[in-house]
This record gives structure tokens, sequence and C-alpha cells, in this order.
């Protein structure tokens, strides 16, 4: 019986994890690119096993990531602190302005932008990979393209390792659910200008077959 879910965007995430897995105690699931698939089809997941008298453990995002230069370098690995949803807000002449700072309570955010990762399974995954870097994990519908879209946000969120757009959304319905959630990325290209021939996809899947070892 599986305990632990493991929730991907694309095939190739999936099958990387599947690769450093043994057992049948980790159902990885490919779901789909951004947070509302990713909420949606966590959320469907979770209430299936339960109502199936199988409910899960915990759930984890994990996949590839941009890292901010200097902080997570090309296949590097993760764990998220927190998942933070960097760009629910408005636009502002002063700047970006969070969600938070628009004057809504707390229960129409559904609680906050950012989920701290569970500490007990976060403990764990740090046992199990002692090299990660540990900092938050943001959570983005649009992928930042340019150096000054970069500085600001990195400005913005001066604990951010990567950039992803899929965690938060997982962290929202694990949370709803009861269940402990954590976030494992490894990096596959810096932040910034959108050059994919930087992109080390292959490097950052094979790290991620790695980094898999540890949800055993």
């Amino acid at each position: 019986m599986s305990q632990l879910l493991v929730i991907t965007a694309v095939p190739a995430e999936a099958a990387a994890v599947r690769a450093g897995l043994t057992g049948d105690q980790v159902t990885v699931a490919a779901v789909g690119v951004g947070p509302a698939l990713a909420a949606a089809a966590t959320a469907r997941l979770l209430t299936r096993a339960e109502a199936d008298g199988r409910p899960y453990r915990a759930v984890v995002s994990a996949g590839v990531a941009g890292g901010f230069t200097g902080r997570a370098a090309v296949a590097e690995t993760v764990l998220a602190l927190r998942s933070v949803v960097a760009d629910l807000g408005a636009e502002s002449p002063q700047g970006f302005l969070p969600v938070t700072e628009l004057g809504m309570s707390a229960e129409a955010l559904g609680g906050d932008i950012a989920v701290d990762a569970d500490p007990a399974l976060l403990a764990a995954l740090r046992a199990a990979l002692p090299g990660a870097r540990l900092g938050e994990v943001l959570t983005v519908s649009t992928v930042t393209g340019t150096a000054d879209s970069a500085q600001r946000l990195a400005e913005r969120h001066p604990a951010a390792l990567a950039e992803a757009m899929e965690g938060y959304g997982v962290a929202v319905a694990a949370r709803l659910a009861g269940v402990p959630f954590a976030e494992l990325r490894t990096v596959s290209n810096p932040i910034g200008p959108r050059d994919r021939g930087a992109w080390r996809l292959t490097e950052a899947l094979a790290a991620l077959t790695t980094a898999a070892s540890a949800l055993r």
C-alpha cells in the first residue's frame, strides 16, 4: 500500500522520481503544469485515497526548477522550508503588492501566501539528503524571463532559492486535507533571461533520480 504521494508536473519528472525508488510505498503522479492543475489533481487524489480507506500519510511536490544565481546552482537539490506563491497580488506605482497587503482577510486567502513544510517530513528528507540546500521555493504562474524581473523577485524574497510552478498548489491541497507536505526540487537552469541552450535538464533529472531515493 502506498503511503506517500509524489506530485510532479510532467511525465519526465515522474519517470526520474520512479527511477530512484524501490518497492510500492510511493505513488508518483504527473498532473500537469501550473498551480491550479496541481492543486485540483492533488486534492482529487487525496480525497479518493481517503474514500478508499487507504489515505496517504504525506505528499511531496517534486520536479525541476529554476535556481536563483548565487543561491542554488544547476543540478543542486533544494528542499523547501516554505512554498510561497510569488505572483498572487497586484501591481502598483510602488511595485508589486502581495495579496496579503490588499486588505483581504486570512479566511479569504485560505490561510497565507506560504505553506511551511511539515517539520517531521522535512527533517527526514534533510537527514537523507544532507547536501540539499534549504530555503524557500517560489511558485509562479509566469516563469521569470528577464534579468530585471529576476532581480526584483530575488529582492522581494531574500530566502528563496528556486522557482517552479506547482509547489504552492500541492501545498494548499495538502493543507486543506490535513496531510503533511514537503517540496523537493533539483535545479535545471538559472532564473533570468530565457536561454534554453543553457538549461541542463538531463543533469537536473539525474539529480532528481538520486534525490528520490530519500523518498523511500
